[in-house]
């Protein structure tokens, strides 16, 4: 009888992060007696009070509409599932992938990219918002876990992971939502001109794979859209194809659960083949980030149907008009807290209130923009609620 032979990592590639060389911490700190340097930094995001927020963070559907859709914890956890599979496939340091996978929306508001248009409209006058360097504003400052220093004091590679794993940012240091990045990378240079390791590029890459998976088969579970209406959009539809081969009169959700399944399969398949393309001859983790380009990375071929699928789910599902209502809705929440807190920031809690004083609007302007970016879609519901509204007990 044969078998499929086990699954053996290779050796670890000489174009990967050595945690033993990393250019550690901006505090120095003692090594871990148990864990490599990645390791940790990956726990100390696990452990962080905003990755805890990301359970009730919108992804695509608002938190409180569902248990079976994801968050954006689960789809941090999605990411980060794919991306130690692929890294630990190219001889990479797994850690370290998971670790940037991990991390990468920790500055996403409530209500997902509505949050996210309307605190940049908000916050249009005094520097704008981003969530990539909200992330980093996040994870370097914001958390204050320790009493040596504020964030997590991540290792140098997490930190250029964590802002850099879409590629090079010095054409963004010049954007006003971008100052935090700036004058921290003016101090402790993450070298902004040059590609991240493979490592956080294989967070990224994962990041696109698990989202557009995982849309395909959320939209498909709401009913906006049904199996048929993707038989013929690239990428999902030669899966069903395959499934309905396979299992005849199989029923529509183990279909589509198998589906997604093997397109997931597929465009990991497909970027192992690609990456291994590109770093052929690579001799060192130095030259992947002076490569000029990605290295981790989907072929042309499966590109081009990644761009047809998206262009269906921004039809079909991203501007539905019931994503809409929501989007509207969570728009005026968080536009009304806003202009409040500015109006009358004595309602804000003692602690964020306290962190206004010395400031000018600018600077109060950011301050309330960290609160309301750090909460959760149930809270900031709840929050406006409370403000707006007046409660009468029998």
């Amino acid at each position: 009888m044969s078998s499929t032979p086990s699954f053996r990592p290779p050796e670890r590639a000489p174009y990967a992060e050595d945690p033993t060389k990393s250019r550690g911490r901006r505090v120095p700190e003692p090594e871990s007696r148990t864990r490599t340097a990645f390791a940790r930094d990956r726990d100390r995001i696990i452990h962080s009070v905003a990755f805890r927020r990301l359970k009730e963070k919108t992804q695509v559907f608002v938190a409180h509409e569902g248990d079976t859709y994801r968050t954006r914890l689960t789809h941090s956890l999605e990411v980060a599932q794919i991306a130690r599979s692929i890294a630990k496939a190219l001889g990479l340091d797994d850690d370290l992938a998971e670790g940037v996978a991990l991390a990468h929306d920790l500055g996403h508001p409530p209500f997902g990219h509505s949050g996210e248009d309307e605190l940049d409209l908000r916050m249009s006058a005094y520097g704008g918002f981003d969530h990539n360097a909200q992330t980093f504003r996040v994870v370097t400052a914001l958390e204050q876990r320790y009493p040596q220093f504020d964030g997590l004091n991540l290792t140098w590679e997490t930190l250029e992971g964590v802002i850099k794993h879409n590629g090079p940012i010095s054409h963004r240091l010049d954007d006003p939502s971008w100052k935090w990045v700036a004058d921290f990378t003016a101090e402790y240079d993450l070298r902004p001109d040059t590609w991240a390791s493979a490592e956080a590029q294989v967070a990224a890459i994962a990041d696109d794979i698990a989202y557009n998976n995982h849309d395909v088969d959320d939209g498909i579970q709401a009913g906006l859209f049904t199996i048929d209406d993707v038989q013929d959009v690239p990428l999902i539809g030669p899966m069903i194809d395959s499934v309905r081969r396979d299992f005849p009169g199989l029923d529509d959700k183990m279909l589509r659960l198998e589906a997604v399944r093997r397109m997931i399969g597929h465009m990991v398949s497909d970027v192992l083949a690609e990456t291994r393309r590109r770093v052929a001859g690579l001799k060192n983790a130095e030259e992947v980030r002076m490569a000029g380009q990605a290295v981790v990375a989907f072929s042309p071929a499966v590109a081009e149907d990644l761009a047809q699928l998206r262009q269906f789910l921004h039809a079909r599902m991203y501007r539905h008009y019931r994503l809409n209502r929501i989007r509207s809705q969570a728009r005026r929440i968080l536009a009304e807290m806003f202009a409040l807190f500015l109006e009358e920031p004595g309602v804000l809690p003692t602690e964020w209130s306290s962190r206004l004083e010395g400031k000018d609007q600018t600077g109060r302007a950011r301050v309330i923009c960290d609160y309301i970016a750090g909460m959760t879609d149930r809270f900031a519901i709840e929050e406006h609620r409370k403000l707006f509204q007046i409660e009468i007990w029998s």
